[in-house]
This record gives C-alpha cells, structure tokens and sequence, in this order.
C-alpha cells in the first residue's frame, strides 16, 4: 500500500512506482471521480484514450480533437 500526505494546498505525491506504471508524467491530467465513497485518480494519458476508443460512438473524432487540444495545451 502506497501512501501520500495532503500538502497545505492540497497537493498530493504520487508514488514514483505508480507514476511509471501507468505513464504519468509532467503536464499529465487527471480526471477525478467519486464512487461509492471513494476518490478515483485517472490519468488522461494517450493509452487511456486508446482504450477508450469508440466508447461513445464517435469513430475516433472525439479522440482527434481531445488529442489537438492537448497538443495545443503543451506548448503554452
């Protein structure tokens, strides 16, 4: 079990272990939900979004524009 304290600003350190397992890197999003009284970490990497493929029926398009904002976001 990892464990992590909740910083002044509530910032939170992610175990190195589980950065490299599921790709989260600098500038990585992560998408938060709450579930049956627990807090779900998702990180918004590109494997992520490949997994996801055609979960809302929308051959790709959705895919092709989160991936130019996400690019367009990196350079500024």
């Amino acid at each position: 079990m990892e464990v992590s304290v909740v910083t002044t600003k509530g910032q939170v350190v992610i175990p190195a272990r589980l950065r490299r397992k599921y790709g989260i890197k600098i500038g990585t999003k992560i998408r938060f939900e709450e579930k049956d009284g627990e807090i779900i970490m998702l990180p918004l990497t590109e494997e992520i979004i490949d997994k996801n493929i055609g979960f809302l029926g929308t051959q790709g398009k959705l895919l092709k524009k989160l991936m130019t904002e996400k690019k367009a976001e990196s350079k500024l």
